[in-house]
């Protein structure tokens, strides 16, 4: 059974939601503010957490940071807030989702298996498959059958995002900004520089295509 920290202060959505995922099989640990989550994180283990942002005794974002300082655990963030400049500052604490409220329990159930699908993928000797590839991202690898490319650390860290949102578009500027830390001009003509490597180490599957939509983002498609 997997475990889900829930951290939620609003007491009827948080028991709406607790009663919705045990029902989905789901063993449900929920905390209405960041301290008391943090301390329940210390002392247990989970395979995901659902963290809303505006809370009192630590907000999300702190809670978050120190959920991903402390371990590869997975989270998404559970908010009313949609500015995009709250969601990048999600992304770029590790963030592996964000909701934003209202929000169906089916939408947020599918986004809960996909998060946890590929972490189940990539824990397979550190490795993910990806059409004819085996992308090891602790090691900077990709590789077939007959032949091994050894990646650059931004190389394996743009791979791992498209990876991580395949067959949806990820934002350029969230891109810039997590690995280059800045979205200026000479930043972005890096990046498509990087896209362009990626394209070319993938070119021999045809199963697999690094699409760019101009002013939008990118999107790794695997068919």
């Amino acid at each position: 059974m997997k475990k889900i920290l829930l951290v939620e202060d609003d007491n009827n959505l948080g028991a709406i939601l607790s009663e919705f995922l045990a029902f989905k099989g789901f063993e449900v640990s929920r905390h209405i503010n960041g301290e008391d989550a943090w301390k329940a994180f210390n002392s247990d283990k989970y395979d995901i957490c659902i963290i809303d942002i505006m809370m009192p005794r630590m907000d999300g974002f702190t809670l978050a940071k120190k959920i991903r300082t402390a371990g590869n655990v997975p989270f998404l963030f559970l908010t009313a807030k949609s500015m995009i400049e709250d969601k990048i500052e999600g992304f770029k604490l590790g963030a592996d989702d964000y909701i934003t409220k209202p929000f169906s329990m089916e939408e947020l159930m599918m986004r809960i298996n996909a998060i946890l699908n590929r972490y189940n993928n990539a824990a397979i000797n550190g490795s993910a498959t990806l059409g004819k590839y085996v992308f090891n991202y602790d090691e900077r690898i990709l590789k077939t059958e007959d032949n091994i490319k050894k990646l650059t650390a931004k190389e394996a860290d743009l791979l791992k995002i498209l990876f991580d949102n395949k067959n949806k578009v990820v934002e350029k500027q969230f891109i810039l900004k997590k690995i280059w830390g800045e979205d200026s001009y000479f930043a972005a003509r890096s990046m498509d520089v990087y896209v362009s490597k990626l394209r070319n180490y993938l070119k021999d599957d045809n199963s697999i295509e690094i699409s760019t939509l101009y002013g939008t983002g990118i999107k790794l498609i695997v068919k």
